[in-house]
């Protein structure tokens, strides 16, 4: 009984490559942009939902774990097999990339390059805002399973906020419909946004409709050097509570800002405490206007410079470097742990301060950057998981982070999920009677709970993150 299942998984794909088993072929499914390193039995890769159908009703029948996944970009081990089982790898479900001009909407299959839709949608002169950082790689069901944002969530929202209606297979191996084209919508629960951001955990996605704007006409951008962290922090409120509502507010710190020009010179300041960079778009008139008065704000707060970028070129040059931040910090040490701990934008330099303290209490490498206009914050730990004693330290800071955002108001994830890597802090933001209703809606949807086991939720006696053995 034990391998039953594994030969009618065998056998169910004609196509005998989509249908992997050798070590060498499973330990690449086993890792994603997070620091775990699992290995799956299996590992599946669907073309279309059928065959997703067919391998979920094996799955469930002998109550085997599936793993949905896309490029695995994901930073909070949402794909990782912990408990073995079945990798979906839903990369090759490609087919459909459809733009309705009449709606405003796009029809697209899960395995779709996010950063393909938008230029679909650019080519009829739309605009899809969601702009995650990994936007070239990620796919749109991996985006719509951690409801995942970027730069432009500030103005323009998340994921989520452009999900009309899925097509989903059910952990019993139903095929549903959510939602649809209309704008509105209010039928019942809205189990389309249900399905957004539940990380897999309820079923797989087979085909997304989103929503699509109009394209701006002018795009601005601005990058205001500050040497106080703490005035930085006070310019974004300053810009937000004067009314001007940019469509990406983004800091980095000193130690980002020399990681990136020790990579790649970029012209970014190494002698400044922190930079800002403002995006504006809209109306050309508009957008002159907030030129010149989110210089005076950051100018009056305690800026020393107020670059502005007209040109493409330049606007261009400005945002590539903010995009090298991840390859250049982890130059600094061999291992990573990026977080996105996110608390509301008045408490940014609340937290900016509780970030340094963690850094030197536990003398570690620690790196902050981030989406500040809407909170969001991305301390991230370079180390090496080879040293076990700086490990222990690093889970220790961890730890103190997430309480931190979770004492001035804030959330332990603004765009990465939970996953793995933050489930054991759940209780500490929704509470023992959140944790259970939400245990509820999983127990009702998957009651073999094959979908994506031991993610979001704790597992007995699990009180920490743990990065060491």
């Amino acid at each position: 009984m034990d391998n039953q299942w594994k030969e009618e998984l065998d056998n169910l794909i004609g196509d005998q490559e989509r249908v992997l088993k050798e070590t060498a072929d499973l330990v690449s499914y086993g890792f994603d942009g997070s620091f775990g390193q699992y290995q799956p039995e299996r590992v599946v890769q669907p073309n279309n939902k059928e065959e997703v159908v067919s391998v979920i009703k094996i799955a469930n029948q002998y109550q085997i774990p599936v793993y949905p996944r896309g490029q695995a970009t994901c930073l909070s081990g949402g794909p990782l097999p912990i408990k073995g089982g079945i990798v979906l790898d839903t990369c090759r479900m490609t087919e459909k990339l459809e733009v309705d001009r009449e709606n405003l909407t796009v029809d697209v299959s899960p395995g779709i390059i996010t950063s393909k839709i938008k230029e679909a949608a650019e080519e009829k002169g739309f605009f899809y805002p969601p702009d995650p950082s990994s936007a070239h790689v990620s796919t749109i069901g991996g985006n719509v399973a951690e409801n995942s944002s970027g730069p432009r969530g500030l103005k323009y929202g998340v994921t989520g906020h452009y999900v009309l209606g899925l097509e989903m297979v059910t952990p019993e191996g139903e095929v549903i419909r959510t939602g649809g084209r209309t704008i509105k919508n209010v039928t019942g629960y809205n189990l389309t946004q249900l399905i957004v951001g539940s990380e897999g955990t309820l079923g797989v996605v087979t085909e997304i409709t989103l929503k699509l704007v109009p394209k701006p006409k002018s795009r601005v951008s601005l990058l205001a050097v500050f040497d106080d962290l703490g005035d930085s922090g006070r310019a974004i409120s300053g810009v937000l509570s004067a009314g001007i509502l940019p469509s990406a507010l983004e800091i980095m710190d000193r130690h980002c800002i020399e990681a990136v020009e020790n990579y790649k010179p970029s012209g970014y300041p190494t002698d400044a405490a922190a930079i800002l960079l403002v995006e504006l778009d809209g109306h050309p008139k508009a957008v002159e206007d907030e030129i010149d008065r989110v210089d005076a704000i950051c100018k009056q707060i305690g800026a020393r410079e107020v670059q502005v970028a007209v040109e493409e070129d330049e606007q261009k040059k400005l945002w590539e470097a903010r995009k090298l931040v991840s390859p250049a910090i982890a130059k600094i040490k061999p291992t990573k742990i990026s977080e996105d701990a996110t608390v509301p934008r008045s408490k940014i330099p609340d937290m900016f301060e509780r970030l340094n303290e963690i850094r030197e209490k536990y003398q570690i490498e620690l790196v902050v950057f981030g989406h500040a206009g809407d909170g969001n914050l991305h301390p991230n730990i370079l180390t090496d998981k080879r040293d076990h004693d700086e490990l222990k330290r690093v889970e220790q800071a961890i730890t103190e982070i997430f309480e931190a955002a979770i004492e001035l108001g804030g959330t332990l994830s603004g765009e990465h999920g939970i996953g793995n890597m933050k489930s054991p802090f759940m209780e500490k933001e929704l509470g023992a009677v959140g944790i259970d209703m939400m245990k509820r809606v999983k127990e009702s949807w998957d009651p073999n709970n094959i979908m994506n086991p031991g993610k979001i939720f704790p597992e007995k006696g699990q009180t920490q993150v743990v990065l060491t053995d």
